[in-house]
């Protein structure tokens, strides 16, 4: 008998008062406490003097309420209730074994073992949950003894998985260590054995396991529908800033904030723009009080201008100490961007003008100053605003400026070939990149993925990505010939698996509450982010990505044929043209927005030559190298010149809609006329692209110049370095230690071309 109360005790109660059903159920539960007491009682007398050895080595007296206890929630989870009869079976049958054994100690294994024998007399199912509980506290006994593992080795050697976190520090190794745990969490319970093969192996790679189990990734933020009419933050009212130097210090702690809610890069689009009206308000308060102090029209004009500009450079300069020295809840510096450059009225002017100054001098001790990391500058080129004798070609002098000292600005183009170009001449719609290089598919007003009619608009700020999940191309590649099989049917497998854990994705965080991020989703910084702390995020996510991202195309083309992107690329053309296709069927099929991202790999370049060696071994310039190229670049060795390699690269940029970069190096010593002159091209083809130096900076001296490994002036070899990471600038050296992985630093070594 399986439940105490069988079928036809349950007919005769039909009818029966509540009171009575109540009566029977206490006198039932009542009788089951006492049944209980007594084999406690009995089993105590018979076993005063057995210990039970414990996993961890420790003992304690033998207690057969502990039996009890656990096979009634074995048997709870099977929907299953135990009689009187069925838990003094139980209850006899292993007093009966624990005589027999003669020991005055048994092993928790050993009782584990007796009671899964008289569970399977009884219950086979429940002999079976009572199993997977064991197996389940075992899996997490080895989940806990890894993340333990990877604790100590943060806590005494470090971490350089992220340049943007500095695992010196007391926060940012708690950080790193909690990190460890969400990632085993999200294998354990949000992962399929499938995909934990395909990553454990390294056909695919899930990026950023350690957060995407409860928040979003890089976004597009909409700090000016946040700032309009106030807004609350960490349960106070924040009224609407009345000055520019007040908007500079709220902007700042909406940015802290809210970064610290996300992974990711976090993007304030067009903050020129932002930041104008404040300015204005500024300048007509200080106009005013210099009216009033007898100035003249003219004069006050000027006054107030001045203590404009002065809130702006105090403002700017606030934002890299802040941005660059208080790290986020997460225990890193907040990947902030911000892009500025279209505005033509006379404070949007001043803002991005003024960034550019304050940036391009740096910070630190005078005669001894270095440019900052964050935030990172994007510069939005319009032709017909910063071409040669149009209104805003100085603010292009002063960013081409900029960039030849500090490699900041990056420069998107707005009026040439490709995809975000189109979206700005068709709709004035700018496509801010978020982070380094990831960019939004378009989402429309009322229609959705497509536009609904011809008056319909694309909407990007406020918008956000979900997650990467990168595909090992090379790997799919050698499995599919080891294996005999067509390399698209197993690149077919690899793109369905990371199909559905997008699709999974989506349905799991749709379960969230607003009030997990409510800069975000309560107080406007995402696309309809003005729900209730209570309601749940699904709406917000239809216009959210989810990416696939590409890595090692190089070496895909050298494994196919042995010759590179420089010699050849006609089969990576290829494959990037199927992988678009089916990305587009899915994202039909699916009504969520795919997008093929170019990943930047910083610590993924050196962790995909491992895991190809342990499958594949070592194959010439595919995984005898410490590292794997990023996404569509030509190999950094190539001795290929700037023109030739953006003309090589070209060939991939509208194959790579929702992620891509374009850089070179620069072979000469800041040289404004060559950078000019390449950016020019670059934004001729409609390019995302960036300045490539190698800074180097003398702490001891202050002397600079590119790509010294001792300085030339005092001899010191304590030096600051600055390299571009990937779509991003990091620390290659800082205090004679890096911030980079072993791989990007022999990356880094190797660089001709980049």
């Amino acid at each position: 008998m399986q439940n105490a109360v069988n079928k036809d005790e349950k007919k005769n109660i039909v009818g029966i008062s509540s009171a009575h059903v109540t009566d029977a159920i206490r006198r039932v539960h009542e009788s089951n406490v006492m049944f209980t007491k007594q084999i406690v009682e009995s089993a105590s007398k018979l076993f005063d003097k057995v210990c039970i050895v414990k996993k961890d080595g420790t003992k304690e007296e033998f207690n057969v309420q502990k039996v009890i206890e656990a096979v009634k929630k074995s048997a709870t989870r099977m929907m299953i209730n135990f009689n009187e009869d069925d838990l003094k079976r139980i209850c006899d049958y292993v007093n009966k074994n624990v005589n027999d054994l003669h020991k005055d100690e048994i092993t928790i294994w050993e009782i584990h073992n007796i009671v899964e024998s008289a569970l399977e007399s009884i219950n086979p199912r429940v002999a079976q949950s009572y199993r997977n509980y064991r197996n389940y506290k075992t899996d997490f006994v080895a989940m806990l003894d890894k993340v333990y593992q990877e604790s100590q080795k943060i806590m005494y050697i470090g971490d350089k998985e992220n340049s943007n976190s500095d695992s010196a520090l007391v926060s940012t190794k708690r950080s790193l260590i909690f990190n460890q745990l969400n990632k085993e969490l999200y294998k354990k319970f949000f992962l399929t054995v499938d995909d934990l093969q395909a990553i454990r192996e390294g056909y695919i790679y899930i990026h950023d396991m350690s957060a995407r189990r409860d928040t979003m990734n890089c976004c597009l933020f909409n700090v000016a529908e946040v700032l309009k009419g106030g807004f609350e933050m960490g349960n106070l009212w924040y009224n609407e800033p009345k000055t520019l130097d007040v908007a500079f210090d709220v902007i700042g702690d909406i940015v802290m904030a809210a970064a610290s809610q996300q992974y990711g890069g976090f993007t304030v689009p067009e903050v020129d723009k932002i930041l104008a009206p404040y300015a204005e308000k500024s300048y007509k308060k200080q106009y005013d009080r210099y009216i009033c102090m007898g100035l003249t029209f003219e004069q006050a004009r000027q006054e107030a201008m001045k203590d404009v500009l002065n809130d702006f450079e105090q403002g700017f300069q606030g934002w890299e100490y802040k941005f660059n020295t208080v790290a986020s809840s997460r225990g890193d510096y907040p990947f902030i961007t911000m892009t500025i450059g279209l505005g033509t009225g006379e404070f949007e002017k001043m803002a991005s003008m003024t960034m550019l100054k304050i940036h391009a001098k740096g910070q630190g001790k005078k005669e001894n100053k270095k440019p900052v990391l964050f935030p990172k500058i994007v510069f939005l080129y319009d032709e017909n605003l910063h071409g040669k004798g149009k209104e805003l070609e100085d603010l292009f002098e002063a960013g081409v400026e900029c960039s030849r000292k500090t490699m900041y600005p990056d420069w998107l183009s707005l009026t040439g070939d490709g995809y975000v170009a189109s979206m700005y001449k068709q709709y004035k719609k700018v496509i801010s990149p978020m982070g380094c290089r990831a960019f939004l598919s378009p989402w429309f007003e009322r229609g959705g993925m497509k536009p609904a009619d011809e008056n319909d608009v694309p909407v990007f700020v406020g918008r956000f990505n979900i997650g990467a999940v990168s595909l090992h191309l090379p790997m799919i590649l050698a499995k599919s010939r080891q294996e005999s099989k067509d390399f698209y049917e197993v690149l077919d497998y690899y793109l369905g698996l990371i199909r559905n854990i997008h699709i999974r994705t989506y349905e799991y965080l749709g379960e969230m509450k607003a009030s997990v991020n409510p800069l975000a989703y309560c107080e406007g910084g995402f696309y309809g982010g003005h729900l209730k702390p209570s309601d749940k995020i699904k709406p917000l996510l239809k216009a959210a990505t989810a990416s696939f991202g590409i890595t090692a195309l190089n070496e895909l083309q050298e494994l196919y044929n042995g010759k590179s992107l420089v010699e050849d690329g006609e089969f990576a053309v290829e494959v990037m043209e199927y992988i678009n296709n089916k990305v587009n069927q899915f994202k039909e099929e699916d009504g969520h927005l795919y997008a093929i991202y170019g990943t930047p790999a910083e610590n993924l370049c050196g962790l995909q030559v491992q895991q190809f060696r342990k499958k594949y071994g070592i194959k010439d310039k595919v995984s005898d190298r410490g590292y794997v190229s990023n996404s569509f670049h030509c190999h950094v060795g190539e001795n290929i010149s700037p023109i030739k390699k953006q003309d090589l690269e070209n060939r991939f940029w509208n194959l790579f809609n929702g992620g891509k970069i374009q850089y070179v190096k620069y072979p000469i010593s800041y040289n404004k006329e060559a950078v000019k002159t390449l950016l020019k091209r670059a934004m001729e083809k409609g390019f995302y692209e960036g300045v490539n130096l190698s800074l180097a900076y003398c702490d001891d001296c202050g002397h600079q110049e590119l790509s010294m490994d001792t300085c030339p002036k005092c001899g010191s070899k304590n030096l600051t370095k600055i390299d571009r990471m990937n779509g991003y600038l990091s620390y290659s050296r800082v205090n004679g230690d890096t911030r980079l992985n072993e791989a990007k630093m022999e990356e880094i070594k190797d660089r001709v071309s980049m």
